[in-house]
C-alpha cells in the first residue's frame, strides 16, 4: 500500500492509494484543484467545505456532458450500423431478384 500528498485549493491531503496508482491519483487531484480554483475566483469568501462542494458540481458537470457525448455517438454509430444492415439487405434482394429476372428471361427448355 502506497502513500501519497495530493494537494487541492491550497490544502494537503495525505492518502493511501493501490502501488502504483499514486501519479493518477495526482492527476485527479489536478483536475480538482482546478476547478476550486475557479469555484474561488467566481465566490470568493467560500468555505472549504462549499469550494470542494462546487469543484465537485463543475467536474460532474462536465462528466454529465461528455456522458451525453457519448451516448449520442453510440445512437449515431447504432443508426449507421442499421443503415449498413439495411444497405445489405436490400443488395441482397437486389442479387435475388436479378437471379430471378435471368431466370425469366432464359429460353425454357420445354419451347
Amino acid at each position: 500500500m502506497a502513500e501519497t500528498t495530493l494537494h487541492i485549493a491550497g490544502r494537503q491531503y495525505d492518502i493511501r492509494c493501490r502501488d502504483g496508482e499514486e501519479a493518477h491519483l495526482a492527476q485527479l487531484a489536478a483536475m480538482i484543484d482546478g476547478k476550486a480554483r475557479a469555484a474561488q475566483q467566481g465566490m470568493s469568501g467560500m468555505t472549504e467545505v462549499r469550494n470542494l462542494l462546487f469543484a465537485a458540481l463543475f467536474l460532474a458537470d462536465e462528466v454529465t456532458d461528455l456522458r451525453r457525448e457519448v451516448t449520442g455517438r453510440q445512437e449515431k454509430l447504432a443508426l449507421e450500423t442499421q443503415d449498413d444492415d439495411a444497405a445489405q439487405a436490400v443488395e441482397a434482394l437486389a442479387a435475388r431478384i436479378e437471379k430471378l429476372r435471368e431466370r425469366l428471361a432464359a429460353p425454357h427448355a420445354d419451347a
